[in-house]
Order: structure tokens, then C-alpha cells, then sequence
């Protein structure tokens, strides 16, 4: 019998991959999508699949929207993806013939791509994700950004043997819309909690570079490399000064 599996997807204008998505997930029991005021197809893609059940709301951070994703969910076992990954039918298979235990919480590898070339640099490789667990025993933490599932010392954490793709970013404006949307959430989020400097901003920033492009390889990846290595140092410099900014107003 296999398992009885909910997955969440927040989507704001997914329609470039949701196809994709949701075709992969056609095997799981339901899936909550949650969405944040698309004005493309999104939505008439997602009507489609029977197995989606569709809700909308304002956005209001990461964690607290992946939290409202998930009570929304008939069953205790939660997958939780992005509207841009895919599961393989190998990953599929294995996740609904887990044995699942309640105490543990599921690891799975993400390979990234840009433009459709997968990444093994810069930070993108070896990127575990924390993305099956049982809502009874854990759920998202209120994060604006970077959530994460709140783990505590009586869970195990498993890693699955097989990956899911990951499609980041097609080109520069993207890469550009993110890392301002995230720094301008990080500066919200710990506005007066922590403390910024411009030369602190310039610091970690240079470091970002350096860690991304020589010590994690990006230089094997050619432009794409040199590119994420700039854009992750450049969205580090603009967290902390609009952190900041906010922190002085």
C-alpha cells in the first residue's frame, strides 16, 4: 500500500514550469497549491489536475505562507516543493514506498540548474533539502526568508537516494528580482535583531565571492560560474546595507 502523502507548492506566476511540476506529482494523494496573486496561466494549468486543490492568500514571508500551505492538508505526511522542481519517477517511487516513520524527517538531494545546465558549484552542489516530515511532529518555522523545518533532538533526519531537479534561474533578471526580494525581506526580518555596517556589507560580501568562486569551484562552470558567484556576493553586500538602512531609520 503505498503511502498517503500531501504536497504543498506556493506558486505567484509558476507557469513556466507548473506543467511539469504537477505532471511528476500525479501519483501523490493530494496536492495543495497556494498561491500568491499570479496573473499568468498558473491557475488554469493547475485546474487540470484532480488531485490539486487550489488557495490563495497575500504573501506574508516564506515560512508563515509554507505553514498556511500546510494546514490546508488532509493527510500527516507533508511534501513540501517549489513550483520550479521536478520529481523523477525514481524519486517518486521511492518516497511512496517509504516505510515511514514519525520521528524522522526526510533529506533530498536538489540539483540545481541555470539556463538548464546543472550546477556542481558555488554552493549548488550536495544541497540537501528537509522537504517530508509529519505535520503531527514538526512543521515550518515564521522565517520571512531562508525557512526551514524546526527540527528538535528526538527526530532523525534520512537522506532518499535519488535527487529532484531544480530549474533556479533561465537568465541575469531573474537572478537580479530574487536578490532584491530576499534582501529586502532579510532587512525586514532582522531589522534591530541584528547589526549592519556598510563595511560589514562590503566584508561578507567579498568573502561570499571568494568561498563561491574559488574555494566551491564556480570558476569550472565558465560564465554561469563567474555569474552566480557575483550574484550570491552581491545579494550578501545588499542584505546588509538595506538591513542597514532600515536599521537607522
Amino acid at each position: 500500500m503505498k503511502n498517503k502523502i500531501s504536497v504543498t507548492i506556493l506558486t505567484k506566476n509558476s507557469q513556466e514550469y507548473i506543467l511539469e511540476c504537477l505532471n511528476a506529482l500525479v501519483d501523490f494523494d493530494e496536492i495543495i497549491l497556494l498561491d500568491n496573486g499570479s496573473t499568468d496561466r498558473t491557475m488554469d494549468f493547475a485546474k487540470e489536475f484532480k488531485n490539486v486543490k487550489i488557495f490563495e492568500h497575500k504573501f506574508i514571508g516564506f515560512g508563515p505562507m509554507k505553514k498556511l500551505a500546510v494546514s490546508f492538508t488532509s493527510n500527516d505526511w507533508v511534501l513540501s516543493i517549489d513550483s520550479d522542481e521536478i520529481l523523477s519517477k525514481q524519486l517518486t517511487k521511492e518516497i511512496l514506498d517509504l516505510n515511514l516513520k514519525v520521528t524522522c524527517v526526510y533529506s533530498i538531494l536538489r540539483d540545481n540548474y541555470y539556463n538548464k545546465k546543472l550546477i556542481k558549484a558555488c554552493g549548488w552542489d550536495n544541497d540537501y533539502q528537509l522537504r517530508l516530515f509529519n505535520k503531527t511532529m514538526t512543521n515550518f518555522n515564521d522565517k520571512q526568508v531562508h525557512e526551514g523545518l524546526i527540527i528538535n533532538k528526538s527526530m532523525q533526519t534520512i537522506k532518499l537516494n535519488n535527487a529532484f531537479k531544480h530549474y533556479t534561474f533561465n537568465e541575469v533578471g531573474q537572478l537580479l528580482k530574487k536578490m532584491d526580494t530576499y534582501a529586502a525581506l532579510y532587512a525586514i526580518e532582522n531589522k534591530n535583531k541584528k547589526r549592519a555596517t556598510p563595511f560589514m556589507a562590503f566584508i561578507k560580501a567579498t568573502f561570499a565571492f571568494f568561498k563561491n568562486y574559488f574555494l566551491q569551484k564556480g570558476f569550472l562552470y565558465g560564465y554561469e560560474g563567474l555569474l552566480i558567484s557575483v550574484s550570491n556576493a552581491n545579494g550578501v553586500f545588499y542584505k546588509y546595507m538595506k538591513l542597514y538602512e532600515e536599521n537607522n531609520k
